[in-house]
């Protein structure tokens, strides 16, 4: 059982840190797209929304799929597909089929996380969840750091193509891998006794069940999670897609350099996802909503402490950015993770994929609305604008995982 859970592990964490090899060099490379191409920034955050938008619509519509068609099949040919979309990406100089590429992309990539997270909620038990979503949610940004500085080399050495080409490649041959070596127990007999565990005397035939989608909203404190995760995705992918060119323009940073610098924030969330989980477990009582909330509030106290001390000591702002960093992508294992999963067994389901696919594709559409938003409001009012919403928008997840949590004390 150990090393099964190991090699679960081990394999879906290299798979979904993979998708992020060809969804980081798109901020890398704005800045040749608006040279090269001659694209505005308005358009700039068009080619946001055209890998986001799928991203979210297909994991809300089709979350299930995991559930329904095997989370092992999902994973390793939504892998493949992605890899397929992106590998000549950068050989086509017209905005329109760019922006076909990347919708192939996202919609073949939306089906990761859902599969990842049924695995994984398959193989360790509710008492295991909120420390292992976190330590294994450091994948999401490991891979935003490795891809960030695998598209910088890439870039730097060759050419802006080979960022994406380079890296389709490696991630098509991680969908090989899922297929040839990833284990998945059978549809609906977990590895562990969560179900039966989370409802006593619950019958095992009946806990594999699937709902429309539409109905999701409706589950106890389904909807406190995926607002909040609307909120905190909408800062992290504003600062994955837009941190290396504000720094650039705004800082006077070298594009290189701006490029690695931004990496701060996400090792800030390696960081802040491998401790979150064990630090609610440890002094919270397993109370996941109320750890998130408080979290996602310091987040915004460091986005302040961020902005204030832009034209100050160039240490002390990248403290604050790494500390906006821990704070708000370490929330995100636990609130499109392990929450979705205990959530996904209320009334004897098993519905994890459902639920987490979900969660994470209402959380999408904060990312497909800060592309454009982010790309007209610094363009009209500047880039201290974008600062000013995401310390807004981080209050306002704060305030959802609160309700989340006073509705948990009540049950």
């Amino acid at each position: 059982m150990i090393r099964h859970q190991a090699e679960t592990f081990i394999i879906t964490w290299v798979a979904y840190a993979s998708t992020y090899l060809l969804r980081k060099p798109l901020g890398v490379v704005k800045a040749d797209l608006a040279t090269e191409l001659s694209m505005s920034k308005a358009q700039l955050g068009w080619l946001d929304a055209a890998l986001l938008l799928p991203y979210a619509t297909v994991q809300i519509v089709l979350g299930s799929l995991g559930d329904r068609a095997g989370a092992r099949k999902t994973l390793g040919f939504c892998l493949i597909l992605s890899a397929f979309s992106m590998v000549s990406f950068g050989f086509w100089p017209n905005f329109y089929i760019l922006c076909l590429h990347l919708f192939i992309n996202g919609a073949a990539q939306s089906q990761a996380w859902p599969s990842c997270t049924k695995i994984l909620g398959q193989c360790f038990n509710t008492q295991q969840r909120n420390s292992l979503f976190g330590i294994w949610g450091t994948c999401t940004f490991a891979g935003g750091i490795f891809g960030t500085a695998v598209a910088v080399y890439l870039r730097a050495t060759y050419n802006w193509q080979m960022a994406f080409f380079i890296p389709s490649i490696f991630v098509c041959f991680v969908g090989v891998l899922v297929f040839v070596m990833l284990i998945e127990p059978p549809m609906g007999i977990p590895l562990t006794e969560t179900a039966q565990e989370a409802l006593p005397g619950l019958n095992p035939k009946q806990s594999s069940s699937t709902l429309p989608w539409i109905k999701l909203w409706s589950l106890p404190m389904v909807k406190e999670a995926a607002i909040a995760t609307f909120c905190i995705k909408i800062v992290r992918y504003c600062m994955f897609m837009w941190l290396p060119l504000y720094l650039h323009q705004e800082l006077q940073y070298s594009q290189t350099e701006a490029g690695l610098y931004s990496t701060i924030f996400e090792i800030g969330g390696v960081m802040g996802s491998a401790s979150v989980g064990y630090l609610i477990t440890r002094f919270l009582q397993d109370r996941a909503f109320k750890g998130t909330s408080l979290c996602i509030l310091l987040s915004a106290l460091s986005f302040i402490g961020f902005y204030s001390t832009t034209r100050h000591s160039a240490l002390l702002n990248q403290s604050f950015m790494l500390l906006a960093g821990a704070f708000n992508c370490g929330v995100d294992p636990i609130l499109t993770g392990s929450i979705p999963s205990a959530l996904g067994e209320q009334g004897g389901m098993d519905i994890q994929a459902s639920v987490a696919g979900f969660v994470n594709g209402i959380g999408t559409i904060g990312t497909i609305i800060e592309g454009p938003v982010i790309g007209i409001v610094a363009e009209l009012f500047g880039w201290q604008s974008m600062i000013y919403l995401m310390i807004l928008i981080s209050l306002l997840g704060a305030m959802a995982t609160y309700k989340g949590h006073m509705i948990q004390s009540r049950r």
